[in-house]
């Protein structure tokens, strides 16, 4: 099994700035990729920014020169740092790690609980 905690969640006015951590632990053998997705209210989950192993980024239009994800791999750990923040930024942020599996060696999807980010004056 593998866990992905996720931190830095939490309220700010329009303009400013949030930092969402992700560390996984566990069986783990290689991490192929991992990123963050949103979920506002009424809509369905989307893709917000992912990087791969070699370090690749991919970004949702939405968010392109205003965020940034990173990769530690040495941590397995993921970071979003987020600028210049809208309302319609507004959601539950949940973490993704694409793995294989130590042992089994079994590649599958996991997901972090996720974590509130609410833009608001």
């Amino acid at each position: 099994q593998v866990q992905l905690v996720e931190s830095g969640g939490g309220l700010v006015q329009p303009g400013g700035s949030l930092r969402l951590s992700c560390a996984a632990s566990g069986s783990i053998a290689f991490i192929y990729s991992m990123g963050w997705y949103r979920q506002a209210p009424g809509n369905e989950r989307e893709l917000v920014a992912a990087v791969d192993h070699g370090g690749s980024t991919n970004y949702a239009d939405s968010v392109k020169g205003r965020f940034t994800i990173s990769g530690d791999n040495a941590k397995n750990t993921v970071y979003l740092q987020m600028n210049s923040l809208k309302m319609e930024d507004t959601a539950v942020y949940y973490c993704n790690a694409d793995v294989r599996e130590r042992g089994n060696l079994r590649r599958r999807d996991y997901w972090g609980q996720g974590t509130q980010v609410t833009v608001s004056s």
